[in-house]
């Protein structure tokens, strides 16, 4: 098993698209990037995929966190990643 993206936990991963599927049919992200721009994304654990939802809204993770380094960068996922790290992996 490779470790969440995030949090460097080993456990059971999910695909996280770094721009939202909701949002690759609207202009400005077509316009913008390519199809495999698009569909380009992360392997996070579901504590930290749960996170990401949770703490930011489909837009917000489009236009201003579509990349791994400023998902790590964002003040709110950071006390996220800070607290999951610790946490022992039950899934």
């Amino acid at each position: 098993m490779e470790p969440c993206q995030l949090c460097s936990r080993v456990t059971k991963l999910t695909f996280h698209h770094l721009i939202p599927r909701k949002m690759h049919r609207r202009p400005r992200f077509k316009k913008h990037y390519s199809q495999a721009a698009l569909n380009e994304g992360v392997m996070v654990c579901y504590d930290c995929h749960r996170a990401i939802h949770r703490f930011h809204d489909e837009m917000t993770l489009a236009r201003d966190l579509h990349t791994l380094a400023l998902l790590k960068a964002d003040p709110a996922l950071q006390k996220h990643i800070q607290w999951v790290s610790k946490q022992s992996v039950g899934r």
